[in-house]
């Protein structure tokens, strides 16, 4: 058996699966008790953040991978950095458009990463509706 040394540690190559950590063990954002570490929860843009990243996670069908969820926040977060940046601008402040356009594409990119892209709209309408639409006596 082939074995993967990683500063000091060595591990077996055809390990089956990776350990889990106890639920104990984990820290409190890895746990989901806290959004973010040794931070208030409280504060106007932690709440905003909470409600991007909810939205997110129920646009993906409320179950999301840990890889998309790290995304979501991600992208949460640029969001709501992007909203206090239009704040900013609104009440006569100067914003770096350069930092706010690159910011703006980033989060472009983490949507379409997890598969938030704009879909068309179905506007056809039901065959019932056609016929009634179309054929009606009232329309006569």
């Amino acid at each position: 058996m082939i074995s993967t040394h990683f500063e000091g540690i060595t591990l077996p190559a055809q390990r089956a699966q990776v350990a889990k950590s106890k639920p104990q063990g984990r820290s409190r954002v890895g746990n989901g008790r806290a959004l973010l570490a040794n931070v208030d929860g409280r504060s106007v843009a932690v709440r905003r953040l909470k409600e991007i990243l909810a939205q997110l996670v129920s646009d993906m069908g409320g179950d999301p991978s840990e890889a998309q969820m790290i995304i979501c926040r991600r992208a949460s977060t640029l969001a709501v950095w992007c909203e206090e940046q239009e704040a900013a601008m609104a009440n006569g402040k100067d914003i770096d458009i350069a930092e706010f356009t690159t910011a703006t594409n980033a989060l472009r990119r983490l949507l379409a990463d997890i598969g938030l892209g704009r879909k068309a709209k179905d506007i056809t309408p039901s065959l019932e509706r056609y016929l009634t639409d179309n054929y009606s006596e009232a329309t006569r």
